[in-house]
């Protein structure tokens, strides 16, 4: 082959060469990555440093609703992962304490799903009393008589039917299993739980009479979904960490976030 033949083609090649690293750098960078996409590098085994790289660089179309975030987590993406999606100039670290701006509940408190919506629910004001005067309580400490709930009104305002779905955004440094689930025993016009008797918040007898078990599923930093099915037709409230925490004299205030299972007669 002639020594001029060679070189057009060698400069063909590089000139080639060059076109298509330059479409794949133009294809590269009009990629968007989707929920799919990241699912797609999970399920690769991709590691969650190379995926938050990968969403930093890249352009992002991301659906972080409360469905989508249960999704990406029943599909084993990474906390940080997430943390990234949400907000993806946070620093990448499992200690992230706050869902960013873009999170469906950003604010600590408890949402019920209506119509495929979180609606902030309204805590009611409870009323302890004790059967004396002088009796303290400290942090969920020691009583030496029993300390009952007072909710005004027999039905809760928030009415719901059975499978309901709750979120709870809970506090810096505070558990899901730290909320209570209670059922409320009903009267004439008003609603009323034990919380204490014996001594031990957890007493037989007392609170643990009214409890309700339920299990939590966590779908970002500090936020859980709660979904309760087949629940019986009642007065119901989550009662928060330290609703209770001193006691002085016959009555205090607390908060509870109640709703009703079922038709109210």
């Amino acid at each position: 082959m002639p020594r001029t033949l060679f070189q057009i083609l060698f400069v063909i090649v590089l000139i080639a060469g060059a076109n298509a690293r330059t479409m794949a750098q133009e294809l590269a960078s009009n990629e968007i990555v989707t929920n799919d996409k990241v699912i797609t590098m999970v399920q690769a085994g991709l590691p969650a440093s190379v995926i938050i790289n990968k969403i930093r660089n890249s352009k992002t179309s991301f659906d972080m609703s409360t469905d989508q975030l249960i999704r990406l987590k029943q599909a084993r993406v990474p906390e940080d992962v997430l943390n990234t999606m949400i907000d993806p100039s946070a620093a990448s670290s499992a200690s992230a304490t706050a869902p960013s701006a873009n999170s469906p509940a950003k604010e600590i408190g408890v949402y019920l799903k209506q119509n495929n919506d979180w609606m902030e629910m309204q805590p009611e004001m409870v009323n302890w009393k004790t059967g004396g005067v002088g009796k303290s309580i400290a942090t969920l400490g020691v009583v030496k008589q029993d300390v009952n709930g007072h909710l005004d009104g027999k039905n809760s305002r928030t009415q719901v039917n059975s499978p309901v779905e709750f979120m709870i955004v809970t506090p810096e440094g505070v558990a899901i299993t730290e909320y209570l689930l209670i059922k409320l025993n009903q009267n004439s016009d008003d609603r009323e739980f034990r919380t204490m008797t014996g001594g031990v918040f957890h007493a037989k007898g007392g609170a643990t009479r009214d409890i309700v078990a339920f299990e939590s599923q966590k779908v970002a930093t500090r936020t859980f979904t709660i979904t309760l099915n087949g629940t019986k037709a009642g007065e119901y409230g989550f009662l928060p960490p330290g609703a209770l925490t001193q006691l002085s004299g016959a009555a205090t205030l607390g908060k509870m976030y109640t709703f009703s299972v079922g038709t109210v007669k």
